[in-house]
């Protein structure tokens, strides 16, 4: 499984992940920052054309996208949701909790069949 990282989440992400051996990368990074800013559709564009997950809080926006497309019977990039009930910005351990659930899901299952939402992982 292959991810991008949406805009709302800090590039440690993608490093981390990527220093435990994940392909990985974040619209922060220098390749992908033409996509900071850019419409939903610009993103989902190439999730679907890198075949890559696509990881993201922007629910309302992307389920649109998704319903729209499946509606056209277009490909559409599979969405892994966040939420920041799940893992709240600002919070000291988000960033680990959220690398550490991103780890397992990329380490427990191939590309998923559909959309999921991502749990926060239990406590240690």
């Amino acid at each position: 499984m292959r991810l991008l990282l949406d805009e709302m989440y800090p590039p440690v992400v993608a490093e981390q992940l990527r220093a435990r051996g994940h392909d990985v990368v974040s619209v922060h990074d220098p390749e992908y920052r033409h996509l900071e800013g850019a419409p939903d559709e610009e993103v989902v564009a190439l999730a679907v054309a890198d075949d890559r997950v696509l990881v993201t809080e922007n629910v309302p926006d992307f389920r649109r996208l998704e319903a729209d497309a499946l509606a056209r019977g277009q490909a559409h990039a599979t969405l892994v949701f966040t939420s920041n009930r799940q893992f709240p910005r600002g919070e000291p351990g988000t960033t680990g909790r959220l690398v550490e659930a991103l780890h397992t899901l990329m380490s427990e299952r191939s590309t998923p069949r559909g959309s999921l939402f991502l749990k926060r992982p239990p406590a240690s």
